[in-house]
């Protein structure tokens, strides 16, 4: 069956590049409307009237104002499946040349359809500009407020969760904010399991359970199945209820996840930025801000790391909003290679406020466009900077015997996980590919196996601008993984050559001055490291007046092209490609440039014949002076 990505109903989408093939009991139905439509609308239910009138040739007809009445938009807004019609009016949504042709209808207003209706039998050719019939029927506004609470999730209805929150805890790690997830449900402590679970849910319940912010959130499999709290993705929609949308079943998966217990960001556009605060009294759940002056290079990069976040590219007072004084915290002095700030030296005392607008605000690097701020607090290397591409997980491709091909791996809390990819297409191959470094993107599939694992799942939201990889991918059991092949597959196959001359020792390495001697034989051998069988390899030479290509069969992954007779002709540049047709694909691949020269022999025996000679005559003729 052929699902359909949300992205192929954007302007310009080829279906072919969004769609995929699913294995799946669901199918779609549809009902249309043959007798009316409204067009130019602001929506399916407003526009300009306009009938079927001739089945037989797809004629459509827009319709005179006068020609409706109340009872005749009652039916034509119950056949568009919307609400009571509201407005009617001439050349509300644009007019139409005349003529137009329709009857007068006469509906009751309980026909199920316009064309049921009673008509005038006789119908107008025309009838005056202005008057093509407008429509807007109610049901607009409720059906889009009704999408938002499916698909939004905004950090409001966050906290609207609050309230109908189940008792949770988490166990089997020696601190109260780490380990497996569990839910009180009929006086029970039971194992709990959210699909898909995801580090933003995670931060739901550290922060139910005052544990700061979320670290990690992952998945265990156990050998025997027990019952289990499931948890939908409906009870993390605003004002659910938890008892209502979670229920028992079977399952031998849970989840777990570390938060860290003693900081926390908060206001952020993502979990590794906002306001830096610390947990100043445990027994109490005191929180506290952080004045900027007590935080330095070393303790940002100390709390990015406690956080799971990159490192730190912004630090600054009320970054993300200031708080009223008084705010309470020491003077941290962390060396920068501890693994929670509570764990770094502190000045011992601490004082009660600091100026307006100096309440540390802190970035760490982990999501799309952090690098664009990062000269407020210090300059970033080139390899810091590629770390925050998109806070990009770690990748690797396996299973194929080259790096840019194989199943896409990703790796979460240092395991490495196969990756199923919601609408896997080529467009978001190709950021794999470049992430690798392997070029552009070739192909872009899917496997199943017999057996559902443990997968990370990555949605759509993640190949948005500014996306949060962590936060946007999740761990579900699925038995398909995303397979990509990108364009720079082949290694570069490696250019030599020998000469019967005794004169040259030459190799890719020593591309200047390489010489053969005029008249002697010489080889130019391409090869390639081993990878797949078969392919071919063509030379290319090229000069200032002339250039030519040979071709040969790869035989043990090399090919050896013979010269028999030099000449300054053979004077020139020289290059091998490396071609071969794999995975329904043809690759290449291109050696370095190699540089050659043919020398006259009258100079190769003047240099090693008659300077030698020359040097031996002056030193024996210096030896007879001074004897």
């Amino acid at each position: 069956m052929w699902g359909i990505n949300s992205g192929c109903f954007q302007s310009g989408s080829d279906l072919w590049n969004c769609v995929e093939s699913l294995v799946t009991s669901l199918s779609l139905n549809l009902t249309c409307s043959d007798g009316v439509r409204l067009l130019n609308g602001s929506s399916r239910c407003s526009g300009r009237l306009q009938v079927k009138t001739n089945p037989s040739d797809q004629t459509w007809s827009s319709v005179c104002e006068a020609d409706l009445d109340l009872q005749d938009a009652q039916v034509v807004c119950r056949e568009l499946g919307c609400g009571a019609p509201s407005v009617l009016q001439g050349a509300l949504y644009g007019d139409v040349q005349t003529p137009r042709r329709s009857p007068e209808f006469q509906c009751g207003g309980h026909e199920s359809a316009l064309l049921d209706c009673r008509s005038s039998g006789s119908a107008r050719s025309s009838c005056s500009p202005g008057k093509a019939a407008g429509l807007t029927c109610s049901g607009r506004r409720g059906a889009a407020a009704s999408t938002a609470l499916l698909f939004t999730l905004t950090p409001s209805s966050h906290s609207s969760l609050c309230s109908e929150f189940p008792e949770t805890r988490l166990v089997g790690e020696n601190s109260r904010c780490a380990g497996s997830l569990q839910i009180r449900r009929s006086g029970v402590w039971k194992p709990a399991l959210i699909f898909p679970w995801t580090l933003e849910k995670a931060a739901l319940f550290c922060s139910h359970l005052h544990c700061g912010s979320a670290v990690s959130a992952d998945m265990t499999r156990s050998v025997n199945s027990t019952f289990t709290v499931i948890i939908s993705d409906n009870c993390f929609q605003s004002g659910s209820d938890f008892m209502k949308c979670s229920y028992f079943n079977e399952h031998n998966a849970s989840i777990t996840l570390t938060c860290s217990d003693s900081v926390r960001l908060l206001n952020g556009s993502s979990r590794c930025s906002g306001r830096l605060q610390v947990k100043t009294n445990p027994s109490d759940q005191t929180w506290s801000s952080v004045c900027e002056a007590d935080m330095d290079l070393q303790d940002a990069q100390v709390v990015c790391r406690e956080l799971g976040c990159g490192a730190p590219s912004v630090l600054q007072g009320a970054l993300y909003g200031d708080v009223q004084t008084p705010r309470w915290s020491p003077e941290f002095q962390c060396g920068g290679h501890e693994s929670a700030l509570l764990d770094c030296r502190s000045s011992g005392s601490a004082r009660s406020s600091c100026s307006p607008g100096k309440a540390a605000g802190l970035t760490c690097s982990g999501r799309r466009g952090a690098a664009a701020s990062t000269a407020l607090l210090f300059t970033l290397t080139p390899s810091s900077l590629s770390s925050l591409r998109s806070g990009f997980p770690e990748i690797r491709l396996v299973g194929e015997n080259s790096r840019c091909a194989g199943s896409l791996q990703i790796r979460r809390s240092g395991v490495w996980r196969p990756t199923f990819i919601q609408w896997w297409s080529l467009e978001k191959a190709a950021v794999f590919c470049s992430h690798l470094r392997c070029g552009s993107a070739v192909s872009a599939d899917r496997t199943r196996s017999v057996n559902s694992t443990l997968t990370v799942g990555i949605t759509d939201d993640c190949f948005n601008s500014g996306s949060d990889f962590m936060k946007c991918s999740f761990f579900d059991e699925h038995d398909s993984s995303s397979n990509l092949t990108c364009s720079d597959l082949l290694l570069h196959p490696v250019l030599s050559v020998s000469s019967s001359s005794s004169i040259l020792g030459v190799s890719e390495a020593q591309q200047q001055g390489l010489q053969v001697v005029w008249g002697s034989t010489f080889t130019i051998s391409c090869s390639i490291q081993p990878q797949y069988p078969g392919g071919s390899f063509q030379l290319t030479f090229t000069s200032s007046n002339t250039s030519y290509n040979s071709t040969q069969p790869a035989v043990n992954h090399s090919a050896h092209f013979l010269f028999p007779d030099a000449e300054p002709a053979h004077r020139g540049n020289y290059s091998c490609v490396y071609h071969l047709h794999v995975f329904g694909h043809d690759f290449w691949s291109e050696s370095h440039l190699l540089s050659l020269s043919v020398s006259d022999p009258t100079a190769v025996v003047v240099r090693w014949v008659v300077v030698p000679l020359s040097l031996l005559l002056v030193q024996g003729a210096l030896w007879l002076y001074f004897k």
